[in-house]
């Protein structure tokens, strides 16, 4: 049964002596852009939350960034890598769920920087059987080549002037960087998108991750993170919107590993999960083989 539904006790909402939170980071091949991430991370203003580098296979570089950067920052970084034997993000996602010690996951991406308050946000707005769907403005190229840790340390990049100046021209995006709580709260009440599950800034409770037997590892590129919460809607959870309140900037990088023919596969699937109402992965976290060990 899903936790909350009738009969079963509902999760508590999370509060900063609640439970634990745990920041589940995917990364493959990306140094530069996770040390950006990582030092994020260093800059929230809650810092009760655990954190898991969820490794597509990446080598020795990314290793040695998650190593630095434990010791730089002071976060606890728990390194879940598997060998890189192609796009296996589901996979390795299922890996850090199963590792995790949270009552309450938050799934960004390694090439998001969050604001300072980007943990707060998801733990403050976070209700039993929902899911919270954010966004994010993209940065061009040149500016994300140009960001330097000592900008994100100085929090400078979340300041809609400050990147206006460095060639930033994203007209209404500049509202999802408000620091009012309550025009942020306005603009995602308006918002016409929907409360989708974004793997780049979403997060539900673990209980609810499990009971959907986590990430289909049938799902490829293109439209694998939409798939969990489409089951977990299917699974009576709500999406709530968040995406002017948990504030990330998506530092611009190519997807070679975009192919239509894996795009089609996964929308077959997508249709068929609508279609039949499922709430699990057929293939997830019940069947990964034996775990490789966070570092």
């Amino acid at each position: 049964m899903i936790p909350g539904a009738q009969g079963a006790p509902s999760e508590p909402r999370p509060s900063v002596d609640g439970p634990r939170v745990a920041v589940i980071l995917t990364t493959y091949k990306q140094p530069r852009a996770l040390t950006l991430a990582l030092w994020g991370y260093a800059r929230q203003s809650f810092r009760g939350f655990e954190l898991l580098l969820a490794d597509d296979g990446s080598g020795p570089r990314t290793r040695a960034v998650a190593r630095r950067l434990r010791e730089e920052t002071g976060l606890g970084i728990r390194h879940v890598w598997h060998p890189d034997r192609g796009f296996r993000k589901t996979e390795i996602l299922n890996r850090a769920v199963v590792a995790s010690r949270g009552d309450y996951l938050i799934f960004p991406d390694g090439d998001c920087i969050p604001r300072d308050d980007f943990v707060g946000v998801h733990l403050q707005e976070a209700r039993p059987l929902t899911f919270l769907s954010g966004g994010y403005p993209k940065l061009p190229c040149e500016l994300s080549e140009a960001l330097t840790p000592g900008d994100e340390r100085s929090g400078r990049p979340f300041e809609a002037s400050w990147l206006t100046e460095r060639g930033w021209q994203r007209g209404g995006r500049r509202l999802r960087l408000t620091r009012s709580r309550r025009l942020a709260s306005v603009l995602d009440g308006l918002t016409p998108t929907r409360a989708t599950w974004n793997g780049h800034d979403a997060s539900t409770w673990k209980s609810l991750v499990v009971a959907a037997n986590g990430f289909d590892l049938d799902v490829g590129y293109g439209g694998l993170d939409r798939a969990l919460g489409e089951r977990r809607v299917n699974g009576c959870v709500t999406g709530k919107q968040i995406r002017h309140r948990a504030a990330c900037l998506h530092l611009w990088h190519p997807r070679p590993y975009r192919r239509p023919e894996v795009v089609a596969a996964n929308r077959a699937i997508r249709n068929r999960m609508r279609t039949h109402g499922e709430v699990r992965a057929r293939r997830g976290i019940a069947e990964l083989g034996e775990t490789d060990a966070p570092t």
